[in-house]
């Protein structure tokens, strides 16, 4: 089997209203996400999708995905997409680094073993069941009582797990947040302020030490070296999140004890290949994992869900699914999506998400011999 075509399409993904996070410096009001078809000659064909979370949340842009795609195709054309590692190695001979760019390669990649072999990807990612992921709220930054509606919004929708973002300048505001919502949590509800590297170690260790509440605290810090820091400080389990882009990274973390789990996001990492990579040497050293997408469609997020489903329950934290924010939904009615809190990979061969190519418009390129 060889990879015959590569097609592309960009579509603005808006957000159903604007989001805040890292202390209320960043905004998000729309997304800008890039779809890929590989083709083969084999007649099977698999989707993939990259968005970053804006251009400010990360090292990553839309236009950059859509650049790189250019740069790859060529290398691709040719390769049996089933040798998941060997497209991985030649992708990172090609254009080293610039992980975001090729996940959806990956995915798509990834899909087409899934067809071929007549296996969901969540049983080729190691998983003995289409098992139910909780999901976790995501809930945009404002005052306590603002924060605390939407948390009352999202558990109607059956969240009981809830990402608060928090973090900023004023460590008195964020006490207020964090003792605000822990006591107004609903009975056998769970939270994670995520502070998205908003702290200087100095404010995460005077606002830690100054609250009750020993939730789990994600990435206070910019810095891989600093989140270490507050870790060996503090008596919150630390979540590290935006401070890793590739294996290194992770083993880095874990040299420096710099926290008990970590964000495992194919977007951010590569695809799945990696991100499967990195989700075994958690299991292996005993870590908690969120996994779950940067942004985009149910498209995105059921990839993450795949892999989550795949990976033992008592080292999965609770994952998140983007498109609950979107104002746009380019695959209605498939994928994994919130039922009550909980969300389940498809039992298709693949991916299980094919999105119709009239609903992302015309393609923006196309790459074929």
């Amino acid at each position: 089997m060889k990879i015959t075509r590569l097609t592309v399409w960009q579509l603005d993904l808006p957000l159903t209203e604007p989001y805040w996070l890292s202390g209320g410096r960043l905004r998000f009001d729309q997304l800008d996400s890039t779809f890929l078809r590989i083709d083969t000659d084999a007649r099977l064909s698999g989707w993939g999708e990259g968005c970053p979370w804006g251009h400010t949340y990360l090292p990553a842009h839309g236009p950059g995905i859509r650049a790189g795609l250019e740069t790859l195709a060529p290398a691709l054309i040719g390769l049996d997409p089933r040798s998941v590692d060997h497209v991985n190695r030649v992708m990172d001979v090609q254009l080293p680094g610039h992980n975001f760019v090729k996940s959806a390669i990956d995915i798509a990649c990834w899909d087409i073993l899934g067809q071929a072999t007549n296996m969901p990807l969540w049983q080729l990612l190691g998983g003995d069941a289409p098992a139910p992921v909780a999901v976790n709220s995501s809930i945009s930054t404002g005052t306590p009582d603002e924060m605390i509606a939407r948390i009352t919004r999202a558990a109607a929708k059956g969240y009981t797990v809830h990402s608060a973002k928090v973090g900023g300048a004023d460590p008195a505001a964020d006490i207020a947040r964090i003792e605000a919502i822990s006591a107004a949590l609903p009975p056998g509800h769970r939270v994670t302020f995520d502070v998205n590297r908003a702290w200087t170690p100095a404010t995460a260790i005077e606002v830690l030490t100054s609250t009750a509440a020993r939730d789990w605290v994600e990435q206070p810090c910019e810095t891989l070296a600093q989140c270490a820091h507050v870790a060996g400080r503090v008596q919150n389990p630390i979540l590290l999140d935006e401070c890793l882009h590739d294996m290194n990274d992770h083993l880095e973390a874990w040299q420096q004890g710099a926290c008990e789990g970590v964000k495992i996001k194919p977007n951010r990492l590569g695809g799945l290949t990696k991100a499967r990579q990195i989700r075994d040497f958690g299991l292996s050293i005993g870590w908690q994992m969120h996994i779950e997408d940067v942004g985009g469609s149910a498209l995105a997020d059921t990839a993450a869900i795949h892999l989550a489903a795949a990976t033992p329950e008592a080292y999965r934290l609770a994952s998140w699914l983007c498109h609950d924010h979107l104002a746009v939904d380019p695959v209605p009615g498939q994928g994994a999506r919130n039922a009550g809190g909980t969300a389940t990979p498809p039992n298709a061969p693949g991916l299980g998400v094919t999105p119709d190519p009239d609903r992302l418009g015309s393609p923006v390129a196309t790459y074929e011999h």
